[in-house]
């Protein structure tokens, strides 16, 4: 089955489930690692805007062995806890959640009072015609780290770029989609904070259709767990996602660069008279770049044809 096929098979899965409508239900999952201070409002606004919003649903925190009153501060709300035991990671305290889920349709969200809970019933409303819905901070109340755009503006770019069309927030951290699609694509999604930019990356990849709805950003309550380090490994991980799903989107245009130069260099030496080692060498850099990417295609499509089975 070819990787179109597959995304044709699952559209009919999404359709059947979409016929079932709200009774299908959601399940509101939020991570939580030392998030004392914020948890308990952003579990009475989660609550508030989900019993207004006429769904089924069910709240899951997952303790992600938090040293503080986090845990205390949920239970005291009567709502499901998960604990982790240790600290685990963003992305494996999501996957805890997720498998732990009820219902099929997930929402993701923060425990530090950053996305607005409010935005979720209308997010709610377009899952039934797209395969992830993504609250993307675009709107002009966003408080993001001045000191983070660049990268964040970098990694934008680079992403749109391999996954062939722009994309408005790579890594929001409030999200709607589909159990099912999640644990499709389970054995590459991160235990880290990679989580979102991952299963972005993989359904763009993979032609599933990814809806952004507007959303505003506040300012945290309590300290970030984001660390300057954190943009490397994004971009490790975009870079292994698409080479997963598309390797010639990074190897053609690397093999043209080298090849373009062997080139030049090659013109230039023959004007000289004279064809040295560093132009071959150029040449066939690009050419063997280009044979490598084509064996990497053909392993990725074998691999997403047994995935599919």
């Amino acid at each position: 089955m070819s990787q179109t096929e597959t995304r044709v098979a699952y559209a009919a899965e999404r359709d059947a489930a979409a016929r079932q409508g709200a009774a299908t239900g959601v399940t509101v999952v939020i991570p939580a690692f030392n998030e004392e201070r914020g948890i308990g409002a952003q579990i009475e606004r989660i609550q508030q805007v989900m019993r207004a919003c006429g769904w089924s649903w069910e709240l899951i925190i997952v303790d992600d062995g938090s040293q503080d009153g986090t845990a205390a501060e949920v239970e005291r709300r009567g709502v499901r806890l998960i604990r982790q035991g240790r600290n685990r990671g963003y992305g494996a305290a999501l996957k805890a959640g997720i498998h732990a889920a009820r219902h099929e349709f997930i929402v993701i969200c923060d425990a530090d009072g950053t996305y607005p809970a409010e935005a979720i019933p209308p997010m709610l409303e377009r899952i039934h015609e797209y395969d992830m819905v993504v609250g993307a901070r675009t709107t002009q109340n966003v408080a993001i780290p001045l000191v983070r755009k660049p990268a964040k503006w970098v990694l934008a770019k680079l992403a749109g770029y391999l996954a062939e069309q722009p994309i408005p927030d790579l890594n929001s951290g409030l999200r709607v989609m589909r159990k099912t699609l999640v644990e499709k694509f389970e054995h590459l999604l991160p235990s880290g904070f990679s989580f979102t930019t991952t299963i972005t990356m993989a359904l763009l990849c993979s032609d599933y259709r990814v809806y952004y709805h507007p959303i505003e950003y506040y300012q945290r309550v309590g300290k970030s767990k984001i660390k300057a380090s954190h943009a490397y490994h994004f971009l490790l991980l975009i870079l292994r996602t698409v080479t997963y799903f598309n390797p010639l989107r990074i190897f053609l245009p690397l093999g043209l660069l080298f090849f373009l130069a062997g080139l030049g260099k090659t013109g230039y030496d023959i004007w000289k008279g004279n064809l040295s080692e560093s132009a071959v060498m150029g040449l066939l850099t690009g050419v063997i770049i280009w044979c490598v990417g084509l064996l990497a295609d053909q392993i990725s499509r074998m691999a997403l044809a047994l995935k599919s089975k």
